[in-house]
């Protein structure tokens, strides 16, 4: 199994990095080639700009995704894009790791994607959810954050982590047709001691020796849908992002919903 491991994080002595090096071990262990794009360390700049191309389709009038489009079949792109969909391309295995910064991915994070989730690659020309471009593939979150776990359940302060990382789950990974596999979350990590950041390497470190059994998420496939893109009536919704189309009209109400 191809690992690729797009990595942000900054600090080099950080609990991410502790992180990282026992991914990396794990996969030598089971022998699987494992690539990292480290994009701090890469110094990825996160910004799409019209000089991501080597030529313009359209030189008068920028639509990214268009020119995402226009570039592809002959791999028009700046380098360090093209070098990205080209581990994209290879891996089996794709893991997002990265600090919870604002409940989200932090910005070079976030740049990696919009760059590199090219239109026609990725997905496009109705190839969404279980028919997306890069159907056949795994991912994995792998975040950690300065919250408590409590903090982030479905009754706390900050709200339920699923329903935080749906879009990235769903609205990203999914909808370009990968198996998403639920997250690995290290909590408060700042506030723990050494012992239990060690449980949380060593947890880690289980998780990825049996990724290769376990069985992804469920996500809504795109046949779920009708031709007005709603949830057919006769399925039932799989996700946080879907379950509030069966909240009862009353309950919706007292929302103000």
């Amino acid at each position: 199994m191809n690992v690729l491991i797009v990595y942000a994080h900054m600090e080099p002595q950080s609990f991410n990095a502790a992180l990282l090096a026992r991914a990396r071990a794990v996969c030598a262990a089971r022998g699987w080639p494992v690539e990292v794009s480290d994009l701090y360390a890469m110094n990825f700049d996160p910004v799409a700009r019209p000089t991501d191309f080597t030529a313009r389709h359209d030189p008068d009038f920028m639509r990214y995704d268009k020119e995402q489009r226009a570039a592809l079949p002959a791999m028009g792109f700046a380098p360090d894009i093209a070098a990205e969909i080209e581990k994209l391309r290879r891996c089996d295995l794709l893991i997002l790791q990265f600090p919870l910064w604002w409940f989200s991915v932090p910005a070079i994070m976030k740049g990696w994607i919009d760059r590199v989730f090219a239109l026609d690659f990725a997905y496009g020309g109705g190839r969404w959810y279980d028919k997306g471009g890069l159907a056949g593939k795994r991912a994995l979150i792998a975040t950690t954050t300065a919250a408590f776990g409590q903090m982030l359940a479905p009754d706390g302060i900050n709200g339920d982590l699923e329903v935080n990382l749906w879009p990235l789950q769903n609205g990203v990974l999914a909808f370009c047709g990968f198996d998403v596999m639920r997250p690995f979350l290290a909590h408060a990590v700042p506030y723990v001691d050494d012992a239990a950041r060690r449980d949380m390497l060593e947890a880690f470190a289980a998780r990825l020796d049996g990724i290769d059994g376990e069985t992804p998420m469920a996500f809504h496939r795109r046949d779920d849908f009708d031709r007005q893109w709603r949830l057919k009536p006769e399925v039932e919704p799989r996700t946080v992002g879907h379950y509030f189309a069966r909240v009862p009209p009353a309950v919706r109400a007292k929302l103000g919903r």
